[in-house]
């Protein structure tokens, strides 16, 4: 009898707290609490957006400028708009991104205070080495979109440009507001959660899913995922965009496997192997 009594402290706060104590219905009630807070954050930081969607806008369209300028193209660099409120879904649709990526940081919060009531008790201080190592990542993949991709893009787009027969037929730039913002905000948050993946495969490595050794075994096939998502999410057809991309995903991917050998759990020591 006293041997039972012993063990039970050393199990006390190992078990996850809410894992037994949460039904389904609790769950799917915490993951729209979760849910509305994030809305509401989006929300606000989408109306604090639109008052700046000039200067969105503006920012949003310096490395077209500064291509169409460095190519030597003639005229000025003009976005269509083809209906009434396209301007004004355009500025919308900005504002929205905008917003989420200053919201990113409590979203972060927020996906970490719902997965947490199953994790461990010595696993839920993490919470603020999460947030910021999350947020640092997608604010990085957001600049390498902006001031490394965006401006190797253009400047391949535009080199296709000018005349194409000897009568005199020319191919110009003059693409639409809609699909300049579709393609801009698509490209900014791929490149933003595509930097997560370290942190995603560090998480896998602490919970045990997966073990730096297998990692490594994978690291073949993750150079070859990395070239075929590279030729699927460059937004070029030229191979430096995809070999920027590729390259990206690859040291990407190598940095996660060194940060899994950190957080990764130790195998547990047999306990009677030391009696």
């Amino acid at each position: 009898m006293s041997e039972p009594e012993k063990q039970l402290p050393e199990t006390a706060g190992v078990e996850p707290e809410a894992d037994l104590k949460m039904t389904i219905w609790e769950h799917l009630g915490e993951l729209r609490a979760r849910v509305v807070r994030a809305g509401l954050v989006l929300g606000v930081t989408t109306v604090a957006c639109w008052n700046y969607r000039e200067r969105l806008l503006g920012l949003l369209v310096g490395p077209y400028e500064k291509a169409w300028h460095a190519r030597q193209l003639p005229g000025v660099p003009e976005l269509q708009t083809l209906s009434p409120a396209d301007v004004f879904v355009g500025y919308m649709q900005l504002s929205i991104t905008a917003g989420i990526i200053l919201s990113m940081p409590v979203i972060f919060y927020q996906l970490w205070s719902f997965i947490s009531p199953g994790l461990y008790s010595r696993e839920k201080r993490f919470i603020i080495p999460f947030v910021f190592f999350s947020t640092t990542l997608f604010t990085s993949g957001v600049l390498v979109a902006y001031f490394i991709a965006f401006p190797i893009t253009f400047n391949y787009f535009f080199s296709l440009l000018g005349p194409v027969t000897q009568t005199g037929t020319v191919l110009t730039q003059r693409p639409t507001l809609e699909f300049y913002l579709d393609f801009y905000t698509r490209m900014i948050l791929a490149f933003g959660f595509i930097f997560e993946l370290p942190l995603f495969i560090s998480f896998l490595a602490f919970a045990g899913i997966v073990t730096p050794r297998q990692l490594v075994k994978f690291s073949r096939w993750a150079v070859i995922l990395s070239f075929v998502v590279g030729a699927i999410a460059s937004p070029g057809p030229e191979i430096m965009s995809q070999m920027l991309v590729s390259g990206i995903l690859i040291g990407l991917y190598f940095i996660s496997i060194g940060v899994a050998f950190v957080v990764a759990r130790k195998p547990k020591t047999d306990a009677s192997s030391t009696d």
